[in-house]
């Protein structure tokens, strides 16, 4: 015998006793980059935090335009259309081998950074050095080599001449855009022939426009890198086409810096990137180099 409210046998979806119920929510621990729809508002939103405010746990979800909502931890969420009640973040386990860097090397535990040698990594801009430092920041501390941005390379020449390089003080420059036939190509070529720069002096290149393109596409969650029309401010095209803020120089930094969020290791950028920072880091760091 079916007891009525018990939810046996066959029953009408359509009365109002059974559309008032919900899909049974399930206990889901939240993570950072997990798309949630929050129910009540409809706010889709990549999760950036979990904290504490007033007692009270709350999530917060980054919407497509960077706008971050924060919306208390628990029920009234939708994972892939599946309702879920967020709980706090699973806690981490303790790795058993040794911790891997975001460059992809075994880390140096205990690591106290050594004396700044005298060799240097440059890089065009503030973006590529930030870039740099964040994936690489780990290994160039143990080498005790510093990224510096050169604002440009227009007048590259006279800043390798200023630099005095030779034996135990070596330039690795990475470049932006550094294809045949470019403008940067016939400036390196120049630069190579500065005094002392032939054996302690290399400069490689990356093909893309600027340094925001060796961001793999997928890391922000897009199918490619939009196209910006010629004459249009690069950078500026680009946060604009993304759907960031990009009016003023702070809102294209603040739009460089949710791109830089998105990297979290070597694996979330371009092979042609990857390549050449290694080959400078190594010519940096051959015994010969110091």
């Amino acid at each position: 015998m079916n007891t009525p409210g018990w939810g046996w046998g066959p029953q009408d979806l359509g009365s109002p006793e059974v559309s008032r119920r919900s899909p049974a929510a399930r206990g889901l621990p939240v993570e950072s980059g997990m798309v949630l729809e929050d129910v009540e508002s409809g706010w889709v939103g990549a999760v950036v935090s979990v904290e504490v405010v007033g007692g009270m746990r709350v999530v917060g979800l980054e919407d497509r335009h960077g706008r971050v909502k924060a919306f208390p931890l628990g029920p009234g969420f939708l994972l892939d259309g599946e309702p879920v009640r967020l709980t706090p973040p699973a806690p981490r386990s303790v790795p058993s081998g040794p911790r891997i860097t975001r460059s992809g090397s075994v880390a140096v535990e205990n690591l106290r950074a050594s004396v700044a040698k005298e060799s240097r990594v440059w890089v065009e801009g503030y973006h590529d050095a930030e870039l740099v430092a964040k994936v690489w920041g780990h290994d160039l501390a143990v080498e005790g080599i510093v990224v510096e941005p050169l604002h440009g390379i227009d007048d590259l020449p006279a800043a390798i001449a200023e630099f005095h390089p030779g034996p135990g003080r070596r330039l690795g420059i990475l470049v932006d855009h550094l294809v045949s036939g470019s403008k940067e190509s016939r400036i390196a070529d120049r630069a190579l022939s500065v005094p002392g720069a032939r054996g302690n002096v290399q400069i490689l290149g990356h093909p893309y426009v600027d340094i925001w393109q060796a961001v793999k596409p997928a890391a922000l969650g897009i199918p490619a890198w939009p196209v910006i029309p010629r004459g249009v401010d690069w950078k500026t095209g680009m946060a604009k086409a993304l759907g960031m803020p990009h009016r003023t120089p702070q809102d294209v930094g603040r739009a460089w810096q949710a791109i830089l969020a998105r990297v979290d290791s070597y694996s979330d950028l371009e092979p042609a990137l990857l390549g050449r920072v290694e080959e400078l880091i190594d010519f940096l760091t051959a015994p010969d180099g110091y």
